[in-house]
C-alpha cells in the first residue's frame, strides 16, 4: 500500500511539473502575441498594394512571425504615428527604422535587416551645378520625409533649410516640380518611390552620398523580454538557415544581405 501511494505521489509530482511547463509555454506564447506592429508606406521595404501590405521587410516580419508562432496584424500607418507609438506605448514594434546613436537610447533595435545609402538627389542635369557651389549648397532648401532619418542626416551634414513632406511620394513630386533642388532619400527606395508617382529614375541624378543607413526592427523600450528574445531567436535562425538571404535577394538581387545580428538599446539597470 505504501509503495502504491509513493507511485501516486510521484505521478502527481510529474503531472504537476508537466502542467507547470505547459502553463509556462502558454504564458510565453500569450506574451509574444501581445505586440502591436506598425509599418509605413516606403517601397520596396514596406508598402501598401491594392489589397495588402508588401515589401522586403514585410516578407521578413511574416517569416519571423511564422517561426515564433504568432500572427499579429501589421498596421500600415503614417511614419509619425508609428514613431510616436514606439516611443510612448508598451509592446510596440515599428519597421523599418534607421539606426542612429540617438535612437539606440529611445528604443530597442534588432537587426540589421537591410542596408542602404542615404543619397542627396536632384533633377537630371543639375548635379554638376549644385556640386560646384561647394559649401554654398548647404544654404539651399532640401526635401526630406517628415520625422524620418533623412531629416536627421540632412541636419547633421549642415543643411539649414529642410522642407519636410508627409510621404516620400510627395517629396519626390515636389522635387520634380521644382519646389526645391534636392531631396534626401534611400538608394534602395528611390526607384520604387518614383515609379509609384509615374516617374522614372532617369529623371533624377545623385549629387552626393551622405551616409550609409542600417535598417532595423524597432521595439518600444518597455517591450517584454519574452517578446524581444523570441524575435531575436527567430532572426538569428533565419539568417543561419538561409531563409533571410532568400527574402533579401528576392527584392535586392544585386545586393549583399547583412548577416550579423545585433540587439541594441539602453542597458537595463537592476
Amino acid at each position: 500500500m505504501r509503495r502504491y501511494c509513493t507511485r501516486i505521489s510521484r505521478f502527481k509530482s510529474v503531472s504537476n511539473g508537466f502542467a507547470f511547463l505547459v502553463l509556462l509555454c502558454l504564458t510565453a506564447f500569450s506574451t509574444a502575441q501581445d505586440l502591436t506592429i506598425y509599418t509605413e508606406d516606403w517601397p520596396p521595404i514596406n508598402f501598401k498594394t491594392v489589397n495588402a501590405i508588401d515589401g522586403m521587410a514585410v516578407d521578413l516580419v511574416r517569416a519571423l512571425q511564422s517561426r515564433i508562432g504568432v500572427n499579429q496584424e501589421i498596421h500600415l500607418v503614417p511614419w509619425a504615428r508609428g514613431y510616436k507609438a514606439v516611443l510612448e506605448e508598451p509592446n510596440v514594434m515599428l519597421f523599418s527604422v534607421g539606426r542612429t546613436p540617438e535612437r539606440e537610447k529611445l528604443m530597442r533595435l534588432l537587426g540589421p535587416i537591410a542596408i542602404s545609402d542615404t543619397v542627396l538627389y536632384t533633377r537630371k542635369g543639375s548635379a554638376e551645378r549644385l556640386r560646384s557651389l561647394r559649401d554654398g549648397i548647404y544654404a539651399l532648401p532640401v526635401g526630406a520625409y517628415r520625422s524620418s532619418i533623412f531629416v536627421d542626416v540632412a541636419r547633421k551634414k549642415g543643411f539649414q533649410h529642410i522642407e519636410q513632406a508627409n510621404s516620400p511620394q510627395i517629396e519626390a513630386n515636389m522635387l520634380l516640380a521644382g519646389r526645391f533642388d534636392m531631396l534626401v532619400e534611400s538608394s534602395v527606395a528611390i526607384n520604387q518611390i518614383l515609379k509609384g508617382i509615374g516617374h522614372t529614375s532617369g529623371e533624377i541624378e545623385k549629387v552626393a552620398v551622405l551616409d550609409s543607413l542600417e535598417l532595423y526592427l524597432a521595439f518600444s523600450l518597455n517591450t517584454s523580454p519574452e517578446i524581444l528574445n523570441a524575435w531575436e531567436s527567430a532572426l538569428r535562425a533565419a539568417k543561419k538557415d538561409g531563409s533571410f538571404q532568400k527574402i533579401y535577394q528576392k527584392w535586392f538581387p544585386d545586393e549583399m544581405p547583412p548577416m550579423d545580428v545585433q540587439r541594441l538599446g539602453p542597458v537595463d539597470r537592476l
